[in-house]
């Protein structure tokens, strides 16, 4: 048996969670033989009882690691585990991360600038439109949008990200081979393909009561700060925010009516010290150390976390089309660049998100230099 694997058995075994297996691997050094070890052993080990000792000892009685690993393979998905390359690094700071993350898609280095975008269920139009902006805008500045999967807010952040072509991560509060929201299937494969669909619950684990708080602290954990939009005082999305307060991440959230329950959630937040988010700028100006003191268009040898900011055919025609020195009004912009004006104005705004390009008054456009 392999590391990974040990882990997976771990993971599968009732009452063995992140911290008391910290506390085994200090004792015993690797995951494989905290399994080997007998019952007698593992009590010696502090914060293990005799029932978690006794689980342990009886693993192989219990669960079926041969099924799991099967239904893994059959599926399609992939085990992350801590010491994993892709392994969120944020998620490891952590007071208790999860031992295996259960991956469709792919996590990468790209991800280590995620922000969380988390609300109600039940929502309202301003509050659908407001995720899906701003998670397009979020996305379409290469910041991944982590979020939960489920209806309402959650669903709007991820068509945002997608809809804006950039990275976004579902976070489940059930196996991954369950969807729920039932309606959400077809959501969850484009997310895969433009992302990952993770979780760090065995197959055919259904969701309950317990399982989203589980979930909400991934969300929470791995992102470098949590946007809530919309949600009443009794909302989920406010256990996301207690734990990004936890890890000392930023918390950002969307005013909304003074009469509306639904975001009676964020204005206490607001109270509380969360900042208010107006607009995606409020966001970003918060994290300005992501993006390089010069961006510079794709194949630039710039610095920071980053990479090199990448364009678009059309961004990149606009870009051209905008000089250092003279300001050019978006007409001459659209004759420099012979693009539509909607074109245009799109390719203008990523620019201006990806701070290459600047918008002065009377909607003149500079270069950002």
């Amino acid at each position: 048996m392999d590391t990974r694997e040990a882990f997976i058995a771990l993971n599968l075994i009732e009452g063995v969670g992140p911290v008391r297996v910290r506390s085994l691997l200090e004792h015993f050094g690797e995951a494989p033989k905290i399994l080997a070890a007998s019952k007698h052993e593992l009590t010696r080990v502090h914060n293990i009882g005799e029932d978690t000792a006794e689980a342990i000892s009886n693993w192989e009685k219990t669960i079926d690691l041969v099924a799991e690993l099967k239904r893994i393979a059959d599926f399609g998905c992939h085990v992350l585990i801590q010491s994993d390359e892709n392994y969120p690094p944020s998620l490891r700071e952590i007071y208790d991360p999860p031992l295996v993350l259960y991956c469709k898609g792919e996590l990468t280095a790209k991800d280590k600038n995620a922000v969380a975008m988390v609300g109600s269920r039940m929502t309202t139009h301003y509050g659908i439109e407001t995720a899906r902006k701003l998670a397009y805008q979020l996305a379409y500045t290469g910041v991944t949008v982590v979020s939960g999967g489920a209806r309402g807010i959650d669903t709007a952040a991820h068509q945002g990200a997608l809809s804006g072509k950039g990275r976004t991560i579902a976070v489940l509060g059930t196996g991954i081979n369950l969807v729920f929201p039932t309606e959400n299937a077809e959501i969850f494969e484009r997310i895969a393909a433009n992302g990952a669909v993770i979780t760090q619950f065995p197959f055919n684990r259904p969701a309950d009561k317990q399982s989203f708080p589980i979930r909400n602290r991934i969300v929470a954990g791995m992102t470098l700060g949590t946007v809530v939009v919309e949600a009443n005082l009794t909302s989920g999305a406010l256990i996301t925010a207690n734990f990004a307060t936890e890890y000392g991440r930023q918390i950002f959230a969307v005013p909304g009516r003074i009469d509306s329950p639904r975001s009676k959630g964020c204005h206490e937040l607001i109270k509380k010290g969360a900042k208010l988010c107006e607009g995606v700028e409020d966001i970003l100006s918060e994290f300005e150390y992501l993006f390089p003191a010069r961006n510079q268009p794709a194949n630039a040898n710039t610095a920071g976390l980053l990479p090199a900011i990448e364009l678009n055919v059309n961004e990149q025609k606009v870009y051209d089309a905008v000089t250092v020195d003279d300001e050019r009004s978006i007409d001459e912009i659209i004759r420099a660049s012979n693009l539509p004006s909607s074109t245009v104005n799109v390719a203008l705004f990523g620019l201006e998100m990806k701070r290459l390009v600047k918008q002065l008054p009377g909607k003149m456009f500079v270069r950002n230099e």
